[in-house]
């Protein structure tokens, strides 16, 4: 285990399900594992992992194929993600956790909560989409995001983006913030974590499971209703819509939207964030 560049931050390598994971680990107390998303690393909870740190456990790992993680040829789908996610809290004997997934760590959060209820005691989903469930006609009217179907095609993306990396995760991460921007530090880590083709090639992993992962999810909520206590958080450019989906399925469901915020919630407005969560999480301590 060694320190990071953040304090009370320690990393560690974890293998699960074979593949080898970057996991950064701070605090103790109840546990909460972070699930982030695109374009980041456990970097993006950078400035709410000390606060939650004083009354949790809190796990942030690199997803498989991301940052400091392995980057197998396969598992990018939502079920194999939260297969990882099980298996890491096994790893680290971390008990029933609190999950919070963002991005591309919102389908597998939920997922991990729908198959594994008494391993996750509270759920908060932010700023993503599950699947094509009903309720996202309006974000969706005029059509999914662009980048969805550059990064889904095998091959593209990381071709025509080799040696323009820096340019392109700066564009996700100016808007991710309204143009406000993200540490100078953190930046840095984000790029150097995405530079060259077999970073971006596992990066786009995700989204080439897309169709895998909606079927994951029609089929979860086609078995049973969310019953664990969860949150949607929303801002731009997703808002409410995450909440209309989910509304449907759960027993216990509260939705929030952060308003003058940008889709990388933890970055751009932290505190707005940990006000929601705070509070959400010590409910049940």
């Amino acid at each position: 285990m060694t320190a990071s560049s953040v304090p009370g931050v320690r990393l560690r390598r974890v293998t699960v399900n074979g593949v080898g994971l970057n996991v950064a680990t701070a605090g103790q107390g109840p546990a909460v594992l972070l699930l982030h998303g695109f374009p980041h690393t456990w970097r993006l909870w950078s400035e709410v992992i000390g606060p939650l740190a004083r009354r949790h456990r809190v796990i942030a790992p690199d997803l498989r194929g991301f940052g400091a993680s392995d980057r197998p040829a396969d598992g990018y789908d939502a079920g194999t993600l939260a297969t990882d996610a099980e298996a890491l809290l096994d790893a680290l004997d971390a008990g029933p956790a609190a999950v919070v997934g963002i991005d591309l760590g919102t389908p597998p959060a939920f997922l991990l909560a729908m198959r594994r209820p008494g391993r996750v005691r509270r759920l908060v989903l932010m700023e993503s989409l599950l699947g094509d469930l009903p309720g996202a006609d309006a974000f969706l009217a005029g059509g999914p995001p662009w980048w969805f179907g550059f990064h889904a095609e095998p091959g593209l993306a990381e071709t025509v983006l080799a040696g323009h990396e820096e340019a392109y995760i700066g564009w996700f991460l100016d808007r991710g913030t309204l143009g406000r921007g993200v540490r100078p530090d953190v930046r840095a880590e984000l790029v150097r974590a995405y530079t060259g083709g077999e970073a971006l090639r596992a990066a786009f992993g995700p989204y080439r499971a897309l169709p895998v992962t909606a079927r994951q999810i029609r089929a979860a909520v086609a078995g049973a209703r969310l019953t664990v206590p969860a949150l949607t958080i929303g801002a731009h450019p997703v808002g409410g819509a995450l909440e209309s989906q989910l509304r449907p399925y759960a027993d216990r469901l509260t939705g929030r939207v952060i308003p003058d915020c940008g889709h990388i919630i933890p970055l751009d407005r932290p505190d707005a964030l940990l006000d929601l969560l705070d509070p959400f999480l010590a409910a049940d301590d």
